[in-house]
């Protein structure tokens, strides 16, 4: 399938500044709106709801198996949690990383992986239940959206500057090992990603303009199926709504974010695929 965007998605929101980490959550989609400082929640008729968050900028986003929301405050490199009532400080992690954080995937324990997002030199920081904090993963280019298999055994990672694809094995313990690609050579930088049912990854083609459905086929990139977006920057992506089947799509005006400080041209839109959604986030 290749399609117009403009012919084949309905318009759910619009009017913020740049969103980043969809999840869909009982019968939700929350996603940040980074330069915005707050999370949105829309339904799907379009009713927008916002949790401000002033002095941070939101980015990843993840539920822990109580329903606690994780926030991660990108530049000041620590997690947020928020329970439906209070925002608080829950990790700090700016003793362990080197850049800022990015994109992150919580697990079906309430690990949380989280993306420090260095050019050259990215790492994959774990974070417990309990607020402590391991480097997993090192050596990544920009490491940014994050799914794991509905078998809990693989965890998937976009490259951006590097332009793959990566998979780790997940061990007991929450280790990462077994680096491999899933898919390189990829059309343009990767943002944020999510998982279907047959084992396909949707994929944020930021520069690109198209989101594009990526299966695994030898390490290269076998693209199925691809939404062009014309002028819009594909930022991010994820699949739910009625049994998973609403992949929402998160769009801009620009690609480098601090180009775009005080405007309010992204976008959420919608549109029903064929295979469900699977895995998590």
């Amino acid at each position: 399938m290749i399609c117009k965007g403009a012919d084949t998605l309905t318009t759910l929101a619009e009017g913020f500044c740049f969103g980043e980490g969809p999840r869909w959550f009982e019968g939700l989609l929350w996603f940040s709106d980074m330069l915005g400082e707050a999370v949105h929640t829309v339904n799907l008729l379009g009713d927008l709801t916002t949790l401000p968050l002033p002095g941070h900028r939101p980015s990843g986003l993840g539920f822990r198996p109580d329903g606690t929301l994780l926030i991660v405050s990108g530049a000041h490199r620590r997690l947020l949690r928020y329970d439906g009532y209070t925002v608080e400080p829950f990790a700090d992690l700016s003793g362990h990383v080197s850049a800022d954080l990015g994109d992150m995937v919580v697990d079906a324990a309430g690990r949380a992986y989280v993306g420090v997002q260095a050019r050259e030199g990215g790492v994959i920081a774990r974070v417990d239940p309990d607020g402590s904090v391991t480097i997993v993963a090192a050596n990544l280019d920009f490491p940014n959206g994050m799914v794991i298999t509905p078998d809990h055994a693989t965890l998937i990672v976009a490259e951006s500057t590097g332009r793959r694809l990566t998979a780790f094995t997940i061990g007991t313990d929450g280790s990462l090992s077994d680096r491999r690609s899933f898919a390189d050579g990829l059309d343009g930088p990767p943002d944020g990603i999510c998982l279907d049912a047959e084992g396909g990854v949707w994929v944020a083609m930021t520069l690109a303009n198209q989101f594009e459905r990526i299966v695994e086929g030898g390490g290269k990139a076998d693209v199925t199926d691809r939404i062009e977006m014309g002028d819009r920057i594909a930022i991010a992506c994820a699949l739910g709504g009625p049994e998973r089947r609403t992949l929402f799509l998160l769009t801009s005006t620009d690609a480098y974010p601090e180009r775009l400080i005080g405007t309010t041209g992204s976008r959420l839109d919608a549109m029903t695929v064929a295979v469900p959604g699977a895995g998590l986030p």
